[in-house]
C-alpha cells in the first residue's frame, strides 16, 4: 500500500467513524414515543390533517406519535417547546405558513424558524376561497373588480383576524389588482358568512373547510381560489390570478424537528412521510377539508418557508399592519 493510498484509506475510516454514532442512532430510533407539537387548538383542520398523519408515522415507526396542542400568539409557545428539545427525532413540530407571517409581523421572536428546525416534509397545501353571496349581482370576480374600480372605496371584504393568512390573502388581492376597497376583521368564519349574506361585505376570504357548509347548501358562491392551479375540491372555479396575474396564495402546513437532529433520522422520517401522503386513505381524509395531502425535500420546505418570509413582510409592510 503506498503512502496516498494509506491516507486515503485513514481519510476515509475516520470519516465513516464519525458518521457510526448518528446512524446507530438513527437505526435505534425510536426509542420511545414521539412528541408532535402543533401551535393550534385541538378540534381544527390543522389539528385533525396533522393528528391523521401522526397516526400514520406511528404505525410506520412502531411508537406511539402523541399529539401536544400548543395555541398561542406566534406559535412561541409551540416552537419553544420543540427548539429547546433534545434533537435526537422524539421532539417534533408542526410548521405553517402562519410560522412565515410571525418572522414578519412580531419585531422580534424567541426563535428563529429558519435557523432553530431541520426540516423534514411539507404535510399539505390549501388554497384560500373568495366568495360572494349567491344572491349578489357579482357572479364573477371579475364583476367584483369592476365594480372596486368603478366606485373606489365602497365595497367590503371580510376576513378574519388582521394579520393571519386569509387578511394578508386580502390585502395582497387589493395591492395586486390595484384596488381601493375596505378589509373589515371578524372574529370567525362565521360571522363573515353572516355579514356576506346582509351584504354588510360584498366578498369574503377564507379557507375551504369553514366555509363548507355555506357552500355545499349554495349560499354563498365561490369566484376565486388563491393557488396558481384550479382546486381540485371547487375544479369549476377560477382561480384569481385569471383575473388578476401575479396573485398567488398558497398555505401549507410541514413537518420540522429541531435543528441538530442527525441526518439520517430527518431521511428516514421524510421517507415514510412520502409512503403515507401518497395513500388513497389520507389524500381522501385531507380532500375533505380543502387540503392536497403533498410531500416535500427538506431543501424544498425550506425555500417555501424562506419565500413566504419574504413574500408576507412585504405585503405587511406595504399594508401598513403595524409591528406586534
Amino acid at each position: 500500500m503506498t503512502l496516498l493510498t494509506r491516507r486515503r484509506f485513514s481519510a476515509g475510516l475516520a470519516t465513516a467513524m464519525v458518521a457510526m454514532p448518528s446512524i446507530a442512532r438513527a437505526q435505534a430510533y425510536p426509542s420511545r414515543p414521539v412528541r408532535f407539537v402543533l401551535p393550534f387548538a385541538a378540534g381544527g383542520v390543522a389539528d385533525i390533517t396533522s393528528r391523521l398523519a401522526a397516526d400514520k408515522l406511528g404505525d410506520k415507526l412502531g411508537q406511539r406519535l402523541v399529539v401536544e396542542n400548543q395555541p398561542g400568539p406566534g406559535g412561541i409557545a409551540a416552537a419553544r417547546s420543540v427548539t429547546t428539545a433534545t434533537p435526537d427525532g422524539h421532539t417534533l413540530a408542526l410548521l405553517t405558513n402562519g410560522t412565515a407571517i410571525s418572522v414578519a409581523l412580531y419585531k422580534s421572536l424567541p426563535f428563529d424558524p429558519v435557523k432553530d428546525f431541520a426540516m423534514i416534509s411539507a404535510l399539505g397545501t390549501f388554497d384560500l376561497v373568495f366568495a360572494t353571496n349567491a344572491e349578489s349581482s357579482f357572479k364573477t370576480l371579475g364583476d367584483f373588480i369592476k365594480v372596486a374600480r368603478e366606485k373606489p372605496g365602497t365595497l367590503n371584504v371580510g376576513t378574519i383576524n388582521v394579520g393571519g393568512t386569509q387578511n394578508l390573502g386580502a390585502e395582497l388581492f387589493k395591492s395586486t389588482a390595484n384596488l381601493d376597497f375596505q378589509i373589515v376583521p371578524y372574529r370567525g368564519t362565521p360571522e363573515i358568512i353572516v355579514a356576506l349574506l346582509r351584504n354588510d361585505i360584498q366578498l369574503m376570504v377564507d379557507f375551504y373547510a369553514p366555509m363548507k357548509g355555506g357552500l355545499t347548501d349554495g349560499k354563498l358562491r365561490p369566484v376565486g381560489t388563491s393557488g396558481l392551479a384550479r382546486a381540485s375540491y371547487l375544479p369549476n372555479v377560477p382561480t384569481v390570478a385569471e383575473a388578476v396575474p401575479g396573485y398567488e396564495v398558497t398555505s401549507w402546513n410541514g413537518l420540522a424537528a429541531p435543528a441538530g437532529t442527525p441526518a439520517p433520522i430527518i431521511d428516514r422520517l421524510n421517507a415514510l412521510m412520502r409512503e403515507i401522503l401518497v395513500i388513497p386513505e389520507v389524500k381522501a381524509r385531507y380532500a375533505e377539508f380543502g387540503v392536497e395531502a403533498q410531500a416535500s425535500s427538506p431543501a424544498e420546505l425550506k425555500a417555501r418557508l424562506e419565500a413566504d418570509i419574504k413574500k408576507w413582510s412585504a405585503v405587511i409592510e406595504k399594508a401598513g399592519i403595524p409591528k406586534q
